[in-house]
């Protein structure tokens, strides 16, 4: 078996900046490892997607050092914005690109799609994370169908949480930055200030501090100050009681790709409301009955994601629903043993 090399960002591994993608690269390789590849991690410094010449030099260095012939798994934030560096070296190494945001469709930026559609096409195979990321690429680039595929990101089955008798336990998990909601968030609850409600907001300050910084004024100068708090990044233990005492996992994103706490909350029995983007509704999925175990808004409408809480905190017959959906949904979700044979399939292909 050829040995995979795995071009990632430098900070995968940094616990202060927690990211799905970060997890599902170093899951993958972690269990391709497993099942027998010789994986080799390169993490390429420099700020990924944008990268500056100092990173283009250092991706220069990793890739001409891998040889001929072996398969290079190079993630996206790295692959789509570095064509001149790659496009040199795919007819001599296998190039197969991990997407997990199409860049071209998150910057909606014609010189952005150029470069990653010159990459995307010069790749020997082309992973994307959700049916949604596949479908946008296939309709932005002129790739072949059979080129592209999807390995859904799995996930680790938790205790079921404990939850609350009242359900006003809210728990949101994501970076703290304008991409992730959290000020349309604060928009909804600063309507139901006559209910009783709580909120967690577990992830990263330093992704960007001035909106963050923003988020912490408009709180203490408001009357949500003493319910709704933003705890910095943790993962282990100290996240698994996060999910373990909420009731309610909350995502307002702007864009998600697929969205893994969706699927780490399903995984403890925990509904979601969250917003209709990207790839969510296929990680919300549906309990054994056809029902949703959660509720999905549109994005930027804090009205509807008022809406959406007042419904979940309101009404105990809607939280038993979505709660008994939620422990069904739990039951099929998707494990990490069946994206790394998908993945383990198309660079054994590339390979040959």
């Amino acid at each position: 078996m050829n040995a995979l090399h795995a071009v990632v960002p430098e900070g995968i591994d940094d616990p202060a900046r927690p990211s799905g993608g970060n997890a599902y690269d170093r899951r993958v390789c972690r269990s391709l490892a497993e099942n027998g590849w010789p994986v080799h991690v390169h993490a390429v410094p420099g700020p990924w997607p944008r990268p500056d010449k100092a990173a283009h030099r250092a991706l220069a260095d990793v890739v001409e050092r891998i040889p001929d012939g072996c398969v290079a798994l190079v993630d996206g934030l790295v692959a789509s914005a570095a064509p001149e560096v790659l496009l040199p070296q795919a007819d001599r190494v296998r190039l197969v690109a991990l997407v997990h945001m199409p860049l071209g469709q998150a910057w909606a930026d014609s010189e952005a799609r150029r470069r990653e559609d010159a990459v995307l096409s010069a790749a020997a195979s082309v992973v994307t994370t959700s049916r949604w990321s596949r479908r946008t690429l296939l309709d932005l680039y002129s790739l072949p169908d059979e080129r592209v595929h999807v390995a859904e990101p799995g996930v680790e089955r938790a205790p079921l949480a404990r939850g609350t008798t009242t359900g006003g336990a809210l728990l949101c998990v994501a970076a703290v930055i304008p991409g992730k909601g959290h000020d349309v968030l604060l928009d909804a609850l600063a309507t139901m200030t006559e209910l009783s409600w709580s909120c967690l907001c577990v992830g990263s300050l330093s992704r960007d501090p001035a909106f963050a910084e923003s988020l912490e004024r408009r709180l203490s100068n408001s009357e949500l100050g003493d319910r709704v708090r933003f705890s910095g990044p943790c993962d282990g233990a100290d996240l698994d009681r996060s999910y373990e005492s909420a009731d309610l996992l909350v995502l307002p994103s702007r864009a998600e790709t697929y969205g893994m706490v969706v699927t780490e909350a399903l995984a403890r029995g925990l509904p979601v409301v969250a917003t209709d983007v990207g790839g969510v509704a296929e990680a919300l999925g549906h309990g054994t009955g056809g029902i949703r175990p959660g509720l999905l808004v549109p994005p930027e409408d804090h009205a509807a994601l008022a809406a959406a809480l007042r419904g979940w905190l309101g009404d105990g017959e809607v939280r038993l629903t979505l709660r008994r959906a939620a422990r069904e949904r739990r039951e099929s979700l998707p494990e990490w043993s069946r994206t790394a044979s998908v993945l383990a399939s198309v660079l054994g292909e590339a390979a040959r």
